[in-house]
């Protein structure tokens, strides 16, 4: 009797520690979000891509530069450069002013650009906010399985702890034989084993949870009901997974339109002023001026604006095609996850039933056993059967919360 008195005690101890208000789902997912270096990263590119738009800005205004070449070449006895090239020297310290002319569209183009990179950054970063909590929520659920199992038998446990001290006085006063005495306390033995090892399997999944909120801590904590319920989806090209190829399209075409642009003529304004003088005749008049004009215009170019046309059209069809392999996929797996849960939801029904039953055959031996009318195995079987029951009704709600959450995954 001492071993039982040891295990319970064991068991007790554990589940000491867990009687401080339970933690709900939102905070695991809050603390998720917050820690998590990828979305960090993503809102950094958003802050950057600002920057970016700032910096094409930038490059079509006035750019100003103030250089300086000094250059002395002198002869000596008859050696050095021939002064008709050199001069003897060249000395030139000038600012100068440089301005691109570039025409609103193609500065708009420029810009789009950049927010259609910005726009893309925000739906991977809402995808990625996507994956995090459905991760984190699995796992949530995983835990919280874990924990209501741990509660059941840890009932059980106790109800069984309650009945020994029963069948052992009925034991001591020849009511039942020590051989069925023995084989109950086998039960009660295998009952405060699977207890045990469910506090493992709990810590490990709690531990697996705080792991994947950036949560430094080893304690395992009671677990509320998640309480996640079925959510209305989006239509399809309203869903941020869909909105990546509406973006990737308009890409494609900003792209066609900077292409276009790339082969208009292109002008420059340029000025300078400043000192430049070989001093070879009153160096001090030679500051001054100079005004200029850039033009380029393509003529010919081997037909690379047909080929960069081309890229476009084949990065088109290859969009095109992932588009439509998503949207079966996409309609296939939510038509059958909401087979899932349909069968799952029919089975938890039958499975309650089952339960009820197992409830009152626990509760009729129960009470006969009290007064030595039942067999001590007609009791210990029909606890397999109850056990069997709530164990299936248990994996069977987990199961229908996973696939609700794989379903919701969907919803934004």
């Amino acid at each position: 009797m001492l071993r039982f008195i040891i295990l319970g005690v064991l068991v007790a101890g554990g589940l000491a520690g867990w009687g401080q208000s339970p933690m709900g789902l939102d905070f695991y997912i809050d603390q998720a979000l917050q820690n998590s270096p990828l979305l960090k990263d993503y809102r950094n590119q958003l802050v950057a891509g600002q920057v970016d738009s700032a910096l094409v800005r930038a490059g079509y205004r006035p750019q100003v530069t103030g250089s300086s070449v000094n250059v002395w070449a002198p002869t000596i006895k008859g050696w050095g450069y021939d002064q008709a090239i050199s001069n003897g020297g060249n000395f030139t310290t000038v600012v100068a002013v440089n301005q691109t002319l570039v025409g609103q569209k193609h500065l708009d183009a420029e810009y789009e650009t950049i927010r259609l990179l910005n726009q893309g950054v925000g739906n991977s970063a809402k995808v990625s906010e996507q994956d995090l909590k459905k991760s984190v929520t699995a796992q949530y659920i995983t835990a919280y399985g874990d924990w209501q199992q741990l509660n059941f038998n840890r009932d059980v446990y106790a109800l069984l702890q309650k009945e020994e001290a029963l069948l052992k006085d009925l034991t001591q006063k020849n009511v039942y034989r020590q051989t069925d005495y023995l084989a109950f306390l086998v039960t009660l033995k295998q009952e405060g084993l699977l207890l045990r090892q469910l506090e493992i399997q709990f810590r490990n999944d709690h531990g697996t949870l705080n792991y994947l909120c950036g949560i430094v801590d080893t304690a395992a904590t009671a677990l509320d009901d998640p309480r996640i319920e079925l959510q209305r989806l989006p239509e399809i090209d309203q869903s941020i997974f869909f909105r990546q190829f509406h973006l990737d399209s308009l890409k494609l075409r900003n792209s066609r339109s900077l292409i276009d642009y790339s082969y208009r003529p292109k002008a420059s304004l340029y000025a300078d002023g400043g000192f430049s003088s070989s001093f070879e005749y009153q160096g001090y008049k030679n500051f001054g001026v100079s005004f200029g004009v850039s033009v380029s215009v393509p003529i010919y170019d081997g037909h690379q604006r047909k080929m960069q046309y081309s890229k476009l059209d084949i990065a088109e069809r290859t969009r095109a095609g992932y588009k439509d392999f998503f949207t079966k996929q996409y309609d296939q797996q939510i038509a059958q996850l909401r087979q899932q849960l349909q069968a799952t939801e029919e089975l938890i029904g039958q499975i309650n039933e089952q339960v009820k039953y197992s409830q009152t055959l626990i509760d009729v031996n129960g009470k006969l056993l009290g007064t030595g009318d039942a067999r001590i195995a007609d009791y210990i079987i029909a606890l397999s059967n109850y056990l069997s029951a709530r164990n299936l009704l248990t994996q069977n709600n987990i199961t229908r919360l996973q696939i609700i959450n794989q379903i919701n995954y969907w919803n934004r």
